[in-house]
């Protein structure tokens, strides 16, 4: 299996300095080979390609010794590839009929992960498997010191550095990671995903929705209003922007944190889980509509969106399918359609079964049971009922 594996690193204020250098300068190859393949394009017809760029790399460097020089080639070539990977993915898009989405140049604070080929071009990750600390190499920049809070198996592909607020992570893609399988248990569920609960399982389980992000919107609000009065341009802007930055990251992290303890309670205590396959997205998106055709009921939709994105729905279900295979479960998509409106005893579905947000009652057989609860029974029949049809086919 591909695994990563994530590690805070402990820079020196010299090491910090010169990774914000290693940024800034990938930042500026980034937007040159952007601004390369665009011009060629309108003033010639002419196509530039990843070979192309990472052909004219050696030039590059002997001309800017003092800034593009000092840093691994290997790194320069993987951000040459991100732009490649950018555009294919926007001329895949097109043909697919799907909103493009041009590749953008990169600002300051849009550009904050640089990657290295893990095999001796400018990174090294050599440690023992028992050591907490532990010591990553990067040309340029030095020994810098990382804390390992668990093994790393596999064979290390790419080493990656990125800024989060005012932290630095390392993040390790290794290949031929071993499975960790869990021993069975015989058990089977269905979840429903919620604001009230981030989970309901078939049989009557909850697992709390911390609502990490509404727990710090004072203090966000507070460094919003605070952020509003500065001048733009000066310090005290760029210091209020990292404020409000590092309260969104330490809710980004207690929520990872939360989905991987849930995600972890139910694979070890179900053998098949089966859950909504959620379009999130669709679900998130406005309703405020146009100014000829405004949307209805505007502010409780918005205040919905927050909420399902504060969940972390997504994070949770990704977290979960890496688990699941992990420890060897079994995880089923199913269409989330009716499941809420559907009696799990009689089969009725009806908008009127479902009178409150926690509360199910059938109109037809008179059916009484928490709202969560009886979707989560609808969603692991349905699980079952596609294994079956795949098993018999």
């Amino acid at each position: 299996m591909r695994r990563s594996f994530k590690f805070l690193l402990r820079p020196t204020a010299k090491q910090a300095a010169a990774l914000a250098a290693c940024l800034e300068d990938h930042r500026q190859l980034y937007n040159a080979a952007l601004e390369h393949r665009r011009t060629a394009y309108a003033k010639a017809g002419v196509t530039v390609r990843y070979g192309d760029q990472s052909a004219e790399l050696k030039e590059i460097r002997a001309a800017d010794p003092d800034d593009q020089g000092r840093w691994s080639a290997g790194s320069q070539q993987q951000t040459l590839r991100r732009l490649d990977k950018a555009f294919a993915a926007f001329f895949r898009r097109i043909k697919a009929g799907q909103k493009p989405g041009y590749p953008r140049f990169k600002g300051r604070g849009w550009f904050d992960t640089v990657e290295w080929p893990a095999t001796k071009n400018g990174a090294t990750w050599d440690s023992a498997p028992h050591e907490t600390q532990t010591r990553l190499y990067l040309l340029g920049i030095g020994h810098v010191r990382v804390h390992r809070h668990r093994p790393v198996t596999g064979r290390v592909k790419t080493i990656s550095v990125k800024r989060e607020s005012k932290r630095w992570y390392v993040i390790l893609s290794c290949d031929d990671v071993p499975a960790e399988p869990l021993p069975a248990t015989g058990a089977v569920a269905g979840i429903d995903m919620g604001v009230a609960s981030l989970v309901t399982t078939s049989d009557g389980g909850h697992l709390a929705n911390p609502r990490h992000l509404a727990a710090t919107a004072g203090r966000l609000a507070d460094a919003q209003r605070d952020l509003a009065r500065k001048r733009r341009g000066s310090t005290r802007r760029r210091q209020a922007v990292a404020r409000i930055a590092a309260l969104h990251a330490k809710a980004r992290r207690q929520r990872l944190d939360h989905a991987h303890k849930a995600a972890l309670a139910l694979v070890r205590a179900y053998d098949l889980i089966v859950h909504e396959d959620l379009e999130i997205t669709n679900m998130t998106r406005s309703a405020a509509g146009t100014i000829d055709a405004p949307g209805r009921n505007v502010a409780a939709k918005s205040g919905l969106n927050r909420s399902i994105l504060d969940a972390g729905w997504g994070v949770f279900l990704t977290v979960l399918a890496h688990k699941a295979e992990s420890a060897g479960r079994e995880l089923i998509a199913v269409e989330p359609r009716n499941t809420s409106r559907t009696c799990s005893r009689c089969g009725h579905c009806a908008a009127e079964n479902r009178p409150t947000q926690a509360e199910f009652r059938c109109t037809a057989c008179g059916h009484a049971a928490h709202a969560d609860v009886n979707a989560a029974i609808n969603i692991l029949r349905a699980g079952l009922a596609l294994r079956s049809a795949a098993e018999a086919a």
